[in-house]
């Protein structure tokens, strides 16, 4: 078990990094990550948000900040880059250093250590959680950002239909493969509410939860579809901020407390002692 308390010379005011990832793209990873940053900084925390995915950030255009470029500071004789702020969340972005638009054609090595300097050539100060928005599959990012900081654990985000099991349960696999403890599963996309209050479940039925108690995880929660989420991001305010009063945002408020639950009491456990016969 991880010291889930613990700071790296990296990122040293950081008290817990979070890695939001998924198996296969179009499962709502980034909307995910977006909503439960903004909750927490709503619930008090110190948040910041990495976008991790280096060939298709959505984190500036997801927060309005299509335009935004990061401030340069000096700090110890050093340049360092200061986070972009938006609703009191501190963010960084490849989003942010290249022209809109602008393709990112770099070999893994390359985003890899554009994800390094993301962590130490950034004033993060200190934070409560630092979550990572990480891109799809299990390749060079995900390895990077395993192998260089002790992250706190990983949440995985999939939608209930069997390819998308499929594909998250690799992910966490992946996890599991380099120590990074799995701290719950999120599903989203789960029903559509039809408007006499039925839920009409277009992707199938509990593949989320099923995966969590396959894996031994928390199943942290099940989002609905609805077209506010989507006009959320569009628009560059999550809905735990445009629609504060929706059951979709409450469902995401859930969600990150059960988020939040689930790593005090990781840092709670006790390593056990083995015993030796004699």
């Amino acid at each position: 078990m991880q010291n889930f308390s613990q700071n790296t010379a990296l990122i040293p005011g950081v008290k817990s990094s979070i890695a939001i990832a998924s198996g296969k793209g179009g499962v709502g990873k980034s909307t995910v990550a977006v909503n439960i940053a903004a909750t927490l900084v709503k619930e008090g925390f110190k948040t910041g948000l990495i976008d991790a995915d280096i060939y298709g950030p959505s984190i500036p255009a997801m927060l309005g900040l299509k335009n935004e470029k990061p401030k340069i500071t000096q700090i110890q004789n050093k340049n360092r880059l200061l986070p972009v702020v938006k609703y009191g969340l501190k963010l960084m972005s490849i989003g942010f250093l290249v022209d809109q638009g602008e393709a990112v054609v770099w070999r893994g090595p390359m985003a890899a250590s554009a994800l390094k300097q993301f962590m130490s050539d950034v004033q993060w100060d200190e934070l409560d959680y630092l979550l990572f928005d990480m891109p799809p599959g299990t390749g060079d990012i995900q390895l990077t950002l395993t192998q260089t900081i002790p992250l706190t654990g990983a949440v995985i985000v999939t939608t209930p239909q069997d390819i998308s099991i499929i594909d998250a349960r690799k992910g966490a696999k992946m996890f599991e493969k380099v120590n990074v403890s799995v701290l719950g599963i999120v599903e989203n996309m789960s029903y559509y509410s039809n408007p006499d209050g039925s839920k009409e479940y277009i992707f199938g039925r509990g593949g989320g939860e099923k995966l969590a108690s396959e894996l031994g995880v928390t199943f942290l929660g099940e989002i609905a579809i609805n077209t506010n989420i989507r006009l959320g991001g569009d628009e560059g305010k999550p809905i735990v901020l445009r629609n504060p009063d929706s059951s979709e945002a409450l469902q995401f408020t859930q969600i990150s407390r059960n988020l939040t639950e689930e790593i005090k009491e990781k840092s709670e456990e006790k390593p056990k002692i083995p015993v030796i016969e004699i």
